[in-house]
Parts: structure tokens; C-alpha cells; sequence
């Protein structure tokens, strides 16, 4: 629990310091927006957030070996809580009473399934389903290429929820991968799910924030990322709770996605003060 909420950490902040940093980068010049990178990737701030950004997938690999997929991903959604809470310190945005409440409704959540959530499931997983994830990833890349033509309104949502599905695959190809060996990687078709099914989804996320609602986008990623991954935890995987707190595990995680969603504007950072 420790590494899930470390993750969650290391990505809201990241969010924060990258916007800093690319603030900065356009008040200092223009140019396109391959120039305003260049310029961004020069400040400690922007290089800051990229090593968190990689000390967080690390924990987070680090948690999906060890605990349910339902609360690494319920963990991974709180991390626009932390956004919220840092964005409001360091680029002085303004969380109203409801966002701050949600906050609150996110750590509740949590700690709900802290206390009802038991150790990771034992299954391996079958063939069919790393090959099952593999089929996801490139669904994940079609459905970019479908939503990528719609109108604004529901192209960021269904950008959104894809880039959702493609986190939710890596989520559990993390659990389908049993060895590290180079022959066995090779052979594994989970392994080559994690690296299509996470390239597809920072893809989609990217084009979906930059295309369309940031509110809408975001909201479809934390719907993607944590039902469809839970549901495969606990029926294929044998994710389960400590005994009789079912309900209890139930209920932190739709209080924690609930409070996530709340939140859903932080999904960028770099937004308009006040």
C-alpha cells in the first residue's frame, strides 16, 4: 500500500511540476510546440517530474506485485487528489469547498480499502488472457483512431476512456508477467501488451488533452483505468478482500473513484488561476 500511494504521490506532483515548467517555457518565447518541449525540458522543474514520473511507474509495479489491482488502481486515480492539493499550493489555483471535500472523499476511500483489502490474487493467469491483453492494446490504438475523428464533446471522452483501457492493460500485464528472463519475455504475450497498451495510452491522453475538454478526458481515464482492471483482478487473477469486508472494499472503491472524478479538471495542471 505503501508503493500504490507512493505512485499516486510521485505522479500528482510530476502533473504540478511540469506545468511549472511549461508555463515557463511559453512566457520565455514561441514557436510550435516541439520548440516550447525543447525549452521546457531544460528547466530542473519539467526533469523533476519526468524522474518522478519514472519512480511512480517503478511503485507502481512494485504495488501490482503485492497488492489487488483494485486498490493499486483506486490508488492511481487519488493521484489527482495530490494534483489538486500541490496545483493549489505551487500555481496558486483555487480548490472550492466541493473540490476540497473531494479530497477528503478520496482518503476516505482509501483508507477504506487499506483496511479491507487483502493480499494480491495467486492465479497466474491463463495464455488466453495475456493474449487477451495483447488484443486490448491494439484495440486501445483502433480506438484512437476512431475517436480522433468525432466532434470535440465526444472525442475527449472517448480518447479519455481509451487511454484509460490502455493504463487498465498495463495494470494487469504487470500481474501476467511471471518472468523476467529474456526468453521468456519474448515469448510472453503480456509483455508486449504492457509496452503497446501503455505507449497507446499516453498517445491518447496526450491528443485528448489537447483536443478537447480536459474534464471530460479525464474522467473517461479514471473510468478506464480502474473498473475493467478490477473486474479482471478479481475474476481471472483471484484478487479478494480480508473475510467479511467485501463490502467494505466495495464501498472505498466507488468512494475513491467517485472523489477522483470530482477532481477530474486536475488531469492537467496548467489550469486558469482561480
Amino acid at each position: 500500500m505503501v508503493c500504490a500511494l507512493g505512485a499516486a504521490v510521485c505522479f500528482g506532483t510530476a502533473t504540478v511540476l511540469q506545468a511549472i515548467a511549461a508555463r515557463a517555457a511559453a512566457e520565455t518565447g514561441g514557436g510550435g510546440e516541439a520548440a516550447l518541449l525543447l525549452r521546457a525540458v531544460r528547466q530542473w522543474r519539467y526533469l523533476a517530474g519526468l524522474a518522478l514520473d519514472g519512480l511512480g511507474f517503478l511503485l507502481q509495479i512494485a504495488a501490482l506485485r503485492s497488492l489487488p489491482i483494485y486498490v493499486v488502481g483506486a490508488a492511481l486515480a487519488a493521484s489527482l487528489a495530490v494534483t489538486a492539493v500541490a496545483a493549489s499550493r505551487l500555481l496558486r489555483v483555487r480548490l472550492s469547498a466541493v473540490e476540497w471535500s473531494a479530497v477528503g472523499v478520496v482518503c476516505a476511500g482509501l483508507a477504506m480499502l487499506g483496511l479491507a483489502s487483502g493480499a494480491e490474487g495467486g492465479e497466474n493467469g491463463s495464455t488466453a488472457l495475456r493474449w487477451a491483453m495483447l488484443g486490448a492494446a491494439l484495440a486501445v490504438l483502433l480506438l484512437g483512431s476512431v475517436g480522433g475523428r468525432l466532434p470535440e464533446r465526444g472525442r475527449a471522452l472517448l480518447l479519455g476512456l481509451g487511454a484509460g483501457f490502455g493504463f487498465g492493460v498495463v495494470e494487469v500485464a504487470v500481474r501476467l508477467v511471471d518472468s523476467l528472463t529474456p526468453s521468456a519475455l519474448f515469448t510472453n504475450p503480456a509483455a508486449y501488451a504492457l509496452l503497446l497498451g501503455g505507449g497507446a495510452a499516453f498517445l491518447l491522453l496526450t491528443s485528448a488533452l489537447r483536443r478537447g475538454s480536459v474534464t471530460t478526458a479525464t474522467a473517461g481515464m479514471v473510468v478506464g483505468e480502474t473498473i475493467g482492471p478490477a473486474a479482471v483482478g478479481v475474476v481471472w487473477l483471484g484478487d479478494r478482500t480480508r473475510d467479511g469486508l467485501t463490502w467494505l472494499a466495495a464501498l472505498g472503491f466507488a468512494v475513491a473513484v467517485a472523489g477522483a472524478l470530482a477532481l477530474a479538471r486536475f488531469g492537467e495542471a496548467a489550469v486558469e488561476e482561480g
